[in-house]
């Protein structure tokens, strides 16, 4: 009797622990964070390290060789063009001007002696005293005598250049940013020109060399506007404009890169050569555009919590309906959806937005002359929607004339076109994406929308379903079991990952 009294009370224990927890598990309460759905501006950049250096630059050397006798100029010291920055001992190079005028005047002395046989051989020749044989080697020894006197005035010439080259001049106006001598030092320019000095021309004009990544250097074009800082001056923003884009690629670490160049206006004189720049150019924006965080698009709520009978009826819309569903999943590619008033805010008028949609798809045909790729109807039904939502739609900045005078360009004479890549159109950055509204019944309801820009925290969205001030859900968390996991898209068929997020 106390045998099944036991048992009798495990069952009932059990049965009252199974009903606790499956009551407990379908009554979970979830808490939801939530991003509001707002008007604002989107710029997207591209994000770059560079080098702050001299728009104008020149490293100057010496042509001869020998020990630095005298610097005139130093460190940071302003100098003008012609002034003279150096001097290199001329002992030895004032010793080969007197041996070449030496040698410059035996030469000419042999010459005049040579002159001299010929005029008298000549003279007899002409009288029939000398022979033919006598007579040509006068003449040979005197054209060969003029040549050598030639080339000894020619290495007189080339000894007082000498000369002239062991004082160094400065080439430019500018300020000295480098000093590579002292004085008694040695330079040897056997086989390469040693360097000086390395002189800039104007600091008030510096250029970012910056290195852009191949994945990004598409989105780069000529006249884009950049802002930078330095750790010199971290409460600083500094303004410049992409003025070349050069073509030559650079492999670091693996990775193709090319140069950018950055033209930079130094009024202050802030910036100094060699600083690290941490650049952003601005590639697209749009303003005043309807946006949503970036979470609230990456959110997989699970199963639990989802609108079953919703998510059903937008299944079998996206799936099914013959003609009408494969415009939806073809043509529009999500855009449909946007214009179609699905979402929790679809009423009775949804087939009116249909119709419209279909007559302004009909309108485009009719204007292209009827086929038209599934391309371009995303591009002008894009267009007629930004017209009615009255946004703008992203555009690069604007291209700026470009300057005659650069650092790559100094002493070139530009006799031939330059080369420039494509610009970059951000307009034609679109996507789809989904986000989802919490219903009076306290479920979660799809909200297909089309995507545009992305700064990285907000996405641009185009939906006539979604509207300023709609809440979207960005997460949800259980007391019980913390935060919520993505869980398997609903409206993806079994055994297929669902896919979320802007662009997508």
């Amino acid at each position: 009797m106390r045998k099944r009294f036991v048992v009798i009370a495990a069952v009932v224990l059990v049965a009252v622990a199974v009903v606790f927890i499956l009551t407990r598990g379908g009554n979970k309460k979830y808490d939801f964070r939530f991003d509001t759905i707002s008007h604002g501006d989107i710029a997207m950049y591209v994000t770059a390290t560079g080098t702050i250096n001299p728009v104008i630059s020149v490293e100057v050397g010496t042509q001869v060789s020998g020990i630095i006798s005298k610097l005139y100029a130093d460190f940071n010291s302003i100098v003008k063009r012609g002034e003279i920055i150096a001097k290199i001992d001329s002992t030895f190079l004032v010793q080969a001007v007197r041996d070449a005028m030496a040698n410059v005047e035996r030469v000419r002395a042999q010459y005049a002696d040579a002159k001299r046989v010929r005029d008298r051989t000549t003279a007899l020749f002409e009288k029939n005293l000398e022979s033919q044989v006598t007579y040509d080697a006068a003449v040979t020894q005197f054209e060969s005598n003029r040549a050598a006197l030639k080339q000894a005035e020619a290495s007189l010439e080339r000894a007082k250049i000498n000369l002239a080259y062991a004082t160094i001049y400065a080439p430019i106006d500018g300020v000295v940013i480098d000093r590579k001598v002292n004085v008694g030092q040695t330079v040897a320019a056997s086989f390469s020109s040693p360097t000086l000095y390395t002189i800039a021309n104007d600091l008030r004009r510096m250029q970012v060399q910056t290195t852009v990544d191949e994945s990004d250097i598409g989105r780069i074009s000529i006249g884009q506007e950049a802002t930078f800082t330095v750790d010199a001056y971290p409460d600083d923003r500094f303004r410049g404009t992409v003025s070349q884009i050069r073509l030559a690629p650079l492999s670091i670490q693996n990775v193709v890169n090319y140069t950018v160049i950055i033209d930079v206006d130094n009024d202050k004189l802030k910036l100094m050569p060699g600083m690290t720049a941490n650049t952003r150019i601005l590639v697209g924006s749009s303003t005043n555009v309807l946006r949503v965080s970036n979470l609230a698009l990456r959110f997989q709520p699970p199963a639990e919590l989802v609108d079953s009978g919703k998510v059903k009826e937008l299944r079998g819309a996206m799936s099914g309906g013959g003609d009408r569903g494969s415009r939806m999943e073809g043509e529009g590619h999500g855009m449909n959806r946007d214009f179609g008033g699905m979402g929790p805010s679809a009423d009775a008028g949804g087939g009116d937005r249909r119709e419209r949609m279909q007559a302004i798809r009909d309108s485009i045909k009719k204007a292209h002359g009827g086929e038209v790729s599934d391309e371009v109807m995303r591009e002008e039904m894009f267009k007629v929607f930004q017209r009615t939502r009255g946004g703008s739609a992203p555009v690069a900045a604007p291209a700026r004339p470009k300057k005659t005078e650069r650092g790559t360009s100094f002493g070139i004479q530009h006799t031939f076109p330059e080369y420039q890549k494509s610009a970059y159109v951000p307009s034609r950055q679109s996507g789809r994406g989904r986000i989802w509204i919490l219903n009076s019944g306290g479920k979660l309801e799809p909200l297909f929308v089309t995507t545009g820009l992305s700064d990285g925290r907000f996405t641009e969205i185009m939906s006539e379903s979604a509207k300023e001030g709609d809440r979207a859900v960005i997460g949800a968390t259980s007391p019980s079991d913390g935060v919520v996991a993505p869980a398997s898209n609903p409206f993806m068929q079994q055994g297929q990952q669902g896919r979320g997020g802007p662009g997508r």
